[in-house]
């Protein structure tokens, strides 16, 4: 349903990435560390206002084009660095409508140009 190859990640720039526990058994694995050490390097527990979408979420780090992106997400590449571990909501996205593909629909049909990309990353 969609092209995400040309996408810049922003589904890996939502504010909150939920971990689960199966998640930080598949990363741990993936690094080859305890589920403990994965927990304490790769998440952050969530704030009381946003429990609802579990204990834990993913760490971030500096981002040109959104401000702040999950970690494991290459910033020149603009892609997963851990693509096979990556967590269930990840390998689950998108479940209905993808933000990123809505906004570049409609950038392309008011512009009238099936080809138009409206973001200065890809240059």
């Amino acid at each position: 349903m969609f092209d995400c190859s040309k996408c810049p990640g922003y589904c890996c720039s939502y504010h909150i990435i939920p971990v689960t526990r199966r998640d930080l058994k598949r990363l741990a694995a993936h690094f080859a560390i305890t589920v403990g050490r994965a927990k304490a390097k790769f998440t952050v527990k969530n704030d009381a206002e946003h429990k609802k979408d579990g204990e834990f979420k993913m760490r971030r780090k500096a981002d040109e084009y959104f401000g702040r992106i999950c970690r494991f997400f290459d910033t020149e590449k603009r892609c997963c660095t851990v693509y096979a571990a990556r967590p269930a909501i990840c390998r689950a996205y998108p479940t209905g409508r993808c933000g990123y593909y809505d906004f570049l629909a409609n950038e392309r049909s008011t512009q009238e140009d099936p080809e138009l990309v409206a973001l200065t990353w890809n240059k």
